[in-house]
């Protein structure tokens, strides 16, 4: 039984710490990998991306593995929440060594933002170092395999996807193997999830079944979002984020890899992506406990998966949101609108 979610990759913890409500629409989500850490990759396509540490995680460099990789709302000011998942490892001396002592230690916790400044009514209230440790606290909390929260949660709080309410999905599979992939995504996008003919999320064209709202229905919602569009000023600025994990062993070189083709899965369900003020970002984190086919084209089967579930978690992020309406905008959700699935 699994949770088609991230945490089934064993060992994987998310937590997530959400702020609404007086100005706040915004949260941080952290990914906590197993004691000892996971081998850790990334790929930036966006041109405008908000982040942190992501040279370490170049397979030429020395940093292999880390313990944690945080998505947050904020835009660069919210990258602050890294310093407390930091802190928070560090009191456990868990990070890369760097004396005799086991207590000098600096952890390594690669991040990434989605712009949500103001989506609450206040620009100022955006997450912080304490935001940060609340995250990685329930991470640690939850239990091996836990379900993950999706929708808006977390990073996700504030997300915004088009013109529709975003949020965080995700979604998992095993391979005939035995390996599993996974991924977790924050979709955030300026471009749109949804094909305005039909009004089918463009990720589910790309699932197999497709049921198609009927006309009036579709009709009836984008009179809606061209309302809410109307109310809102310009269109929200773009970043999704995914992490990708899987238990298979991974150099750093095939999780990096892993991380360029699984862009190919937010391109299948969000339209346009990688423009000049995308932060489109995927992290790859691999816990190494299945061991990968020595044969060259091995990966492949990781890699194809790797863009599929990124797919499906966009989809579930859109489906799980709830509409939000408050003094820093209006978005309906996808399934006020066509109804849930």
């Amino acid at each position: 039984m699994t949770a088609d979610a991230l945490t089934d990759v064993a060992g994987l913890r998310v937590g997530h710490a959400t702020r609404t409500g007086d100005g706040w629409l915004t949260g941080t989500t952290v990914v906590l990998a197993p004691v000892g850490g996971a081998v850790a990759a990334v790929d930036v396509r966006g041109g405008g991306p908000g982040t942190k540490e992501t040279d370490a995680l170049d397979p030429r460099n020395v940093v292999r593995k880390v313990d944690a990789v945080v998505l947050t709302g904020g835009s660069a000011y919210g990258l602050d929440a890294a310093s407390g998942v930091m802190a928070w490892l560090e009191e456990r001396e868990r990070g890369v060594r760097v004396g005799t002592d086991p207590a000098h230690v600096v952890p390594v916790v690669p991040a990434a933002c989605v712009f949500d400044l103001g989506r609450g009514g206040d620009f100022r209230a955006r997450p912080d170092a304490g935001t940060g440790r609340a995250a990685v606290e329930a991470a640690a909390a939850g239990e091996p395999g836990a379900p993950v929260a999706q929708g808006c949660v977390g990073a996700g709080t504030g997300a915004v996807a088009g013109r529709l309410k975003g949020g965080v999905g995700t979604a998992s599979t095993v391979l005939d193997s035995g390996i599993t992939v996974a991924a977790l995504v924050v979709a955030n996008a300026a471009g749109s999830v949804l094909d305005p003919e039909t009004g089918v999320l463009y990720g589910e064209l790309f699932q197999g079944r497709v049921e198609y709202p009927q006309e009036r229905v579709h009709e009836a919602a984008c009179r809606r979002l061209d309302e809410a569009a109307a109310g809102n000023g310009p269109a929200p600025l773009n970043t999704t984020l995914a992490v990708v994990a899987t238990d298979a062993d991974l150099s750093k070189a095939q999780a990096q890899k892993l991380a360029g083709t699984a862009h190919d899965g937010i391109a299948r369900a969000v339209r346009p992506v990688h423009l000049l003020h995308d932060g489109d970002t995927v992290f790859t984190l691999a816990t190494g406990t299945h061991a990968l086919d020595a044969h060259p084209l091995a990966l492949n089967d990781i890699l194809a998966a790797g863009a599929d579930v990124v797919t499906r978690a966009i989809v579930r992020a859109v489906r799980a949101a709830e509409s939000v309406a408050g003094p820093g905008g209006v978005w309906p959700s996808y399934g006020e609108l066509y109804g849930k699935a």
